[in-house]
Parts: C-alpha cells; structure tokens; sequence
C-alpha cells in the first residue's frame, strides 16, 4: 500500500530541553546506526512545560518550545539529505484544555458558549448550558475567585469573561458559559466528553469534515511537501467513526507510511476497511516476549502470589476493576449513554451500559463491520446479570439497528476507556504474580507462548502486515526490555526466586500483598536502580492498583512506607537481593539480546525506542523519558566500526553491535527481507533455539531459556540444517561451510547469530 515504508524507525522524545535542533543534531550518529527512519512523539503546540506533547493545545503550528516552524524544517531538511524518513506522531482524539488561554479554541468556547465558532470541535452535552469546568478545591473556593481585568482567576487558573465585568466575582462566575466546580464532581457531572479519565484533555470531534481539515491541515501540508513520511495515529478506539478516519487520513496522504496505535489483543485483526498498514506493535511485543517464557514458572509464581495474599483469578480481579472504573471514574460517560436508550429506566439503563463494557473482550467494536465482539459482550453480560436481561436487550436492539447512531458510536468510543482504565491501568497493577506478562496489550493470564506459536504468528504478520511496526519499548510500556528480558530468567528458577521472595517479606515486607511482589521483581528487574527512581515508581503503581492509595485520595501513613521500603531493604536484605540480580543478570542480557535480534528480523518494520541500543532498565513513565547519553553510544559506535566485536558484559556494547549490523543489513539489503520460514534445530538442546529464514540467504538463530540450557549442558550435539553454501555471521565475522551448523560453534560468541549466505 505504501510507497515511503521505512527499513526501521527510532524512536525520539521531543521535549523543550531536546527539540528538533538537538534530534538534527545526533541524525548522523542515527544514520550511522542504520536507521531508516526517525519518528519522534507529537511536535504541534502543546501545554506550556509538557514533556510528551500527547496535550496538544494549537494543532495550527509547530511547536515554538521545540524550536518552532524553522528548526523543524531545518530537521527535515537535515533528515532528507541523509536519506531518512521522517515519522510523526499525530494526536486525532484529543486536545489539552489544562491552561485555557493556551488553547484559542476552547478559550474560545468558554467566552461565546454555544455561539462560538468551535463549539462543534468538541463532543459537548449542551443540555446543562454551561460548561463544568472541575477545577476547585472546594465548593466554598468560589470565594476565592478573583476579576482581573478581562479574566476570572482562581489561583494559577484563568478564565475569559463574557459580557459585564461588574459585581462579585462570584456574580461574574454566575454569569459565564462555564461553570467552576469542585474538581469531586467531574466524574459523575463532567458535560464534555474526555480522554479516559483526565478532565483537561477534551475529545475532538475529528469525525466532522471542517474538524477534521482544521486540526490535520499543517500536519498534512508536512507529507505533502514531502518534510513527512510517516504518521502514527494515537488512540484510534476514541474516534467517532475510525474507519472513515483512516479512510479519509489515506485519502489526504496516500504516499504516506500510516501505523495506528491499536491494542490488539490474541486473534483479533485491524478491521479489513482501515487503508493503514498494520498497528505500532504491541501484538509483536506480546508474542516475541512470550517465547522467551519458561511456562514451568508459571505454578511457583502464582502459589507465591496466592500465599501472600493476592487474588489470582485473573479475570475475577479484571472484572473487578472494570467495575470500579464505571462505577466510579466514568460515571458522567456511563450516564450520558445510557440516556440515549429507549423505554428502559436510567438505573437499569446504567447498569446495562456499564455491564457491557466491563464485559468486552476487546478494546471495542467496530459496527457495523465487526459485530462479533458485540454479540459477545451482550451475551457475557447477560451471564453476568440475568436481572438486566431485558435492559441489554434493548440496548443491543438499537445499537445493531443503528450502528451508525449516537447510541452506538458512544458505547463504542468508551468501551475503550474502561478496558484502558481498568485492566491496563488498575488489573496490571493488583495482577502481579509476573509483572513483565503485564504490558500494553497483554494478557497477564496466558504464560508465555511456545515456539511454534510464535512462528505461526510472524508468518501470519508476514502475510497480512507486513509493514506493521513491532516494538519492544515505548513510551506507554511499563517496563523497559531489557527489564522485561531479565524477568524472564525468573520463570526458570522460579521456585529459588519464590524462596527469596518469601524471605525477605518476613524481613522487609510492605503490607500490600500485590504490591509487595511488583516492588521485590521491579527491585531485581531494573537494579541498578535509584531510591528516588523506585520510590516514584512504586507510588506510581499503588495509586493506580487503587488498594491502598490512590491519586486523588492518598493514604499518606502507607505512602510514607513506600518511599521508606528501599533504605529498608538495603539494611536488611540488601546483600541478598544484590546476589540475586548477579545471579541473573548474564541470562537476562541473554534475553535481552534475543528478543531484540527476533524484533529486528523478523517480519514488520522494527522500531528502537530512545537509548535502547544499549542496555537500558527503564520503567513506566516519566522513568522512560530520561535524558539519553548519545556521546556515550556515539563512542561505542565509533568502536565497531573500527572492527570490535565486544563481550557480552555490562557496558551493552554487544547490545549495540545486534542493533547496528541488524539495521544495516535491513537498509543496505532489503531484498533479503521478504519472507518467512520457521527453522526447527535438531538434537537435545532444539527447544532452546528460536530459528528462522526471511529468505534463501538470510537465517537467524536466537536463544530462549538460557538457564535451562546451560544447566543441561549447553548446546552439545544440536544442529541446525542450512541451505548448502557459506555463511557468514554477519555479528562477528565467523563463516560457516556446509549445509549443518552445530549450535555449539555458531552461538559460541554471542547467543544470537545473523547469518547471511555468500554469493
């Protein structure tokens, strides 16, 4: 479909402090690295200070805290003449509404109301008449409003007046198109539809003709002359009509290279309508992870769970928390839908809405296309709750008559919010008996995959999408790969690590079972890592379980506990954990160097999210938008290219070395890149061996399991048969002669190998 498909991509975060200047500026080292493609997070205007740009403000303009219009041409300009492409990240669903004045369009609704020219930009329930803005304290804070020539303030926070000045601020208030509340209320009353459950992101109705022009037309003037050649859509499931939305995306860029953000979860496809070609990754993420999962670990892994205290019904604890989100966050979206169903009373109504979405084996459904995951959402709620029976069936009545309806479209858009907001915001943070099963598009339920699932799946993404994106990190992973790959040693020596664990709770524990597991494996997962750096994230992750604190309640004895637990642990255990991580650190890099050797290979078009080159130990964010030391990976650059072939060890050279020849070898010999065939090693290590051809001349080896291996002996006699001629291991220079590679020899240096037949 697409004429500007990228070998690869790398992924940048653009922030104030690394804007497009400072991306032009390491595009050589990029290009040097092999790269085929930059893509970098949303670059139009966005909150004042924002770290990400996802809160975008004026999609009209470049955004001047990056460097504005003349950086950014500056950039591609730059990327052009080095033959890279250039990827953006568009944000179609949403836009910031947290500092008003910086958004002239909902500045703009605020003063004029429904008489402004943009009030249609946004998904507004005008039956109230004015706007809920949750932004107080308190009720009582309208006391503390103060008039400032033409604005209302309330502290940091500034609001347009419309009309007469005169009176109390409080009487200016009364008068205004927006009303201030307390920011309690906006759950249950907020009168504007919004980004999952954050009130100052508000959903843009992209759907409409003029919407859609206005907030694409400067992106789309980019592709067209050619500054652009790739846009990643964000959140497609909150759009209005997702399919017109891509339908209407590749009319406006056909050339374009078009990759959406879409969970996918086990079996399920894009919709065959969406003229894109594939998804940002997540699904590969899942299965190239998966094959690295010992399922022996599965047993000792969830007793330990069990026996701390956590519930290990996966989806009794998912349902739970669905049921938390649209019983309390979403409640103002459960109700706006439910009022849109006929001849059934609001309370059952609400209650059948609210179990439907809970009920979704997927993210959403894509009416009138895709009916099948409806029809079983309707039947798995009515298993549920017999009593709503008659609610439900009304309900689907006028969803499946009226596909295209308000009805429809609404429970379809926040289907979405409650499987994001509850599983992979809630479940993925009460769920922990293995925390890496616990990624973006996961399924913590399902142990890992075998061998010959996983080449099943890459040759059917070879055959449907084979210019889908895969990744293994992103900026919305909780977890870094190279994190990921250790945690994996743990599903080998499970028990030991079990052992481990419930020693040093009796020590060192803190009080909340699922949380105490997720602190023990991110401890051995990420080390070295901060006190600073693992405080933050283990807030992080109590808030959202939802258990024992919360964002918007905090229990501040039990936070204080948290952000006490790692000088604890160094006291008590900390000799002992250290152990443990140099235990498995060296099957970790293992890990690490195999599933990124199978992500660069395999079928789709790789991306390298910022610094992952080298090892890299990130966790959720902010950890994973830290600053990237690009001298460092510069220096080791400069070493392969005069000829080292570095040990596997601390430093991640041999990280970079996979990356570098892999990205290479993709963009100098694409031809070698057009296939798959699953390779089967023979002997009595061939479990151990994940092995495949692209092409007649391209094969990669890769290792999985890597302590059972070794604790079996290594690779002895295995053998793996290659097509007659010599090959060359284009990671260290080693030729093989013959059409049988012993194992054993091929995988001596590295555990991985990238070999490519001599013509």
């Amino acid at each position: 479909m697409s004429m500007t498909i990228p070998t690869s991509t790398y992924r940048l975060q653009l922030r104030p402090e690394f804007g497009f200047a400072d991306a032009r500026a390491v595009v050589d080292y990029l290009t040097a690295l092999g790269v085929g493609a930059v893509y970098v997070s949303p670059v139009l205007d966005a909150t004042p200070g924002s770290t990400h740009g996802y809160d975008v403000t004026d999609p009209r303009i470049a955004r001047p805290a990056l460097g504005g219009e003349p950086a950014r041409l500056d950039l591609a300009d730059t990327l052009r003449a080095s033959g890279l492409g250039f990827v953006v990240d568009i944000v179609p669903n949403h836009m910031s509404i947290e500092v008003p004045s910086a958004n002239p369009f909902w500045w703009d609704v605020l003063s004029k109301g429904k008489a402004s020219q943009f009030a249609h930009w946004f998904d507004i329930d005008w039956s109230r008449e004015r706007i809920v803005v949750p932004v107080l304290g308190s009720a009582s804070d309208l006391d503390a409003l103060t008039v400032e020539g033409d604005h209302l303030v309330y502290y940091d926070h500034r609001f347009p007046i419309a009309g007469d000045a005169s009176g109390t601020p409080q009487e200016v208030h009364d008068r205004q198109n927006y009303e201030l509340v307390d920011w309690r209320r906006g759950n249950a009353e907020l009168n504007y539809r919004r980004f999952f459950d954050i009130t100052t992101l508000a959903s843009v109705s992209v759907e409409k003709q003029d919407v859609f022009e206005a907030v694409h037309g400067e992106v789309l003037r980019w592709v067209a002359d050619g500054d652009v050649t790739g846009l990643r859509v964000d959140h497609p499931d909150g759009l209005a009509d997702p399919t017109v939305y891509m339908q209407r995306l590749r009319e406006k860029a056909p050339h374009a290279w078009i990759t959406v953000e879409k969970i996918l979860h086990p079996g399920e496809d894009l919709p065959e309508s969406w003229p894109v070609d594939g998804t940002t990754g997540y699904d590969a993420l899942g299965e190239i992870f998966g094959v690295l999962v010992d399922p022996a670990g599965e047993a000792p892994l969830t007793a330990l769970a069990a026996e701390g205290g956590q519930d290990t019904d996966y989806a009794a604890v998912e349902e739970t928390a669905r049921r938390l989100v649209t019983d309390k966050i979403l409640v103002a979206e459960v109700r706006r839908i439910a009022g849109r169903i006929d001849g059934i009373d609001p309370v059952f109504a609400r209650e059948a809405v609210a179990e439907t979405m809970i009920a979704f084996g997927v993210y959403r459904s894509y009416l009138p296309e895709v009916g099948e995951h409806w029809g079983r959402a309707i039947e798995t709620a009515k298993g549920r709750r017999p009593d709503l029976a008659v609610a439900l069936d009304a309900l689907d009545r006028q969803v499946t008559s009226e596909p295209t309806g308000e009805l429809a479209t609404r429970i379809q858009q926040t289907s979405g919010m409650v499987v994001a907001k509850g599983t992979e915001d809630t479940t993925f943070y009460r769920y922990t008996r293995f925390a890496a099963l616990n990624e973006v598009g996961g399924s913590p339920d399902r142990f890992g995959i075998g061998v010959d699932e996983f080449h099943a799946l890459a040759a059917r993404r070879d055959d449907r999408a084979p210019a889908a994106m895969t990744t293994l990190t992103t900026h919305d992973t909780k977890r870094s790969e190279d994190t990921r790959a250790r945690l994996a040693v743990l599903t080998e020596i499970a028990g030991d690590f079990a052992d481990a664990v419930r020693g040093w709770s009796q020590r060192c524990g803190l009080g909340e079972p699922s949380l105490e597991l997720l602190a023990w494996q991110t401890l051995v997962g990420a080390a070295p890592i901060s006190d600073e750096r693992l405080v933050d994230y283990l807030l992080k992750a109590a808030r959202e379980s939802k258990l024992r604190t919360t964002w918007t309640e905090p229990d501040e004895e039990f936070e204080q506990q948290i952000r006490e637990w790692p000088a604890r642990v160094r006291e008590t255990v900390g000799a002992e954990v250290d152990a443990f991580v140099e235990r498995i650190t060296a099957a970790g890099w293992s890990n690490s160097l195999s599933q990124k050797l199978i992500q660069l290979t395999a079928p789709g078009v790789p991306d390298v999210y910022q610094g992952t080159e080298l090892w890299d130990f990130s966790l959720v964010d902010p950890d994973n938008r830290r600053a990237v030391d690009y001298a460092e990976r510069r220096r080791v650059l400069e070493q392969l290219g005069r000829g080292a072939v570095p040990d596997v060890d601390a430093s991640g050279a041999a990280k970079l070395l996979v990356v570098h020849r892999a990205l290479t070898l993709r963009r100098d010999r694409p031809e070698l890149f057009r296939g798959y065939r699953a390779l089967r090693a023979d002997g009595p290590a061939a479990d151990h061996a994940v092995a495949y051809a692209r092409s007649d001349d391209l094969v990669v080896v890769a290792t999985r399991l890597p302590v059972g291996l070794a604790a079996a002996g290594g690779w002895r006699d295995t053998t793996l048969a290659l097509d007659a001629g010599e090959w060359t291991d284009v990671l260290t220079g080693v030729t093989i002669e013959g059409s049988t590679a012993r194992l054993s020899s091929v995988l001596d240096r590295y555990p991985v190998a990238l070999l490519v037949r001599n013509r």
